[in-house]
């Protein structure tokens, strides 16, 4: 009996198994994140170029003459005018109100960790009735438009005699920022082991002590956060002092660079007033380029219980 073999395929309808791409295998998903991870960069790049081009454009304008900055603002300085910085933090009093805000940023970030870290304390680890309630409370805070208080704030801070006072600001400046800390440092002590607290409750340590002495280093990355998010938020506040703080010798920072915009209505300073500017944004990129690392870790730490 005579056999026939069948013919092989012919070379052009051989599909070489490599080359088959099965749906959700590892090279599509890499070509899928290769796709994603080069339009994220492109989204980080203009974000970054946005952001950084004012802040470069602001200093190299502090550094020009004021026929120059109008003439030609996109040129380099053509020399280094250091009088402006010299102008304004003298003449335009900058000084004044760089103390000044100093003074009252440094009280109430240092009021409002120690308060906020006390009672988000209480709120993380003690189970009471009520507790819920209060917290609830602090987060109804952060959504409560500081505008809309602006006027019965007014009023109250006058009848108390804290009307146009440097600790009367600070006191407002308090209150305005423990909201959103109580929220987040509740959220961290969740995080911090129990066995360390109750270790020092045995060896006689009180509420207190356990506190300040061993749960408060623990939480040292979660104050450095939220001190910067406040440090942030008060040192560009603006509306609050515009109302509550209407002497000129008690005047902080972001009312000092409106002062030195307005003061010589069309014929202004505009050198002066950039290197004010530049002055008030130093101490800030000061603070988040020294504590970079320690804000990460703080906002990692207290997201992952």
């Amino acid at each position: 009996m005579k056999t026939t073999d069948t013919p092989p395929a012919p070379a052009a309808d051989r599909v070489p198994v490599s080359t088959v791409t099965v749906p959700g295998s590892k090279k599509e998903k890499s070509s899928e994140g290769s796709v994603l991870n080069v339009f994220s960069h492109g989204v980080l790049i203009i974000w970054a170029i946005l952001v950084v081009l004012p802040l470069l454009w602001a200093v190299m304008a502090s550094f020009k003459t004021d026929d120059s900055i109008l003439s030609t603002p996109w040129a380099l300085p053509d020399k280094l005018h250091f009088e402006n910085w010299s102008r304004a933090w003298s003449q335009a009093h900058m000084s004044d109100y760089f103390f000044n805000t100093i003074v009252v940023v440094g009280g109430s970030l240092i009021g409002t960790l120690l308060l906020g870290s006390m009672a988000a304390y209480v709120l993380a680890r003690f189970d009471f009735p009520g507790n819920r309630f209060l917290y609830f409370l602090f987060i109804g805070g952060m959504s409560f438009p500081i505008i809309l208080a602006l006027v019965p704030l007014f009023f109250v801070m006058n009848n108390m005699g804290l009307l146009n006072t440097v600790h009367g600001l600070i006191l407002v400046y308090i209150a305005y920022s423990l909201p959103f800390t109580v929220f987040f440092l509740t959220s961290f002590f969740r995080t911090l082991p129990t066995s360390v607290a109750e270790a020092a409750m045995l060896d006689g340590a009180s509420h207190t002590r356990t506190f300040f002495q061993v749960m408060l280093p623990m939480a040292k990355p979660g104050l450095i956060s939220v001190g910067i998010f406040n440090f942030l938020g008060q040192w560009n506040q603006y509306m609050l002092p515009t109302v509550l703080n209407t002497e000129p010798e008690h005047r902080v920072l972001s009312q000092g660079l409106v002062e030195l915009a307005t003061s010589q209505g069309y014929k202004g300073d505009w050198s002066g007033l950039f290197a004010g500017l530049v002055m008030a944004m130093l101490p800030v990129l000061a603070a988040y380029i020294v504590f970079q690392r320690q804000v990460v870790a703080g906002l990692t730490a207290g997201a992952v219980k």
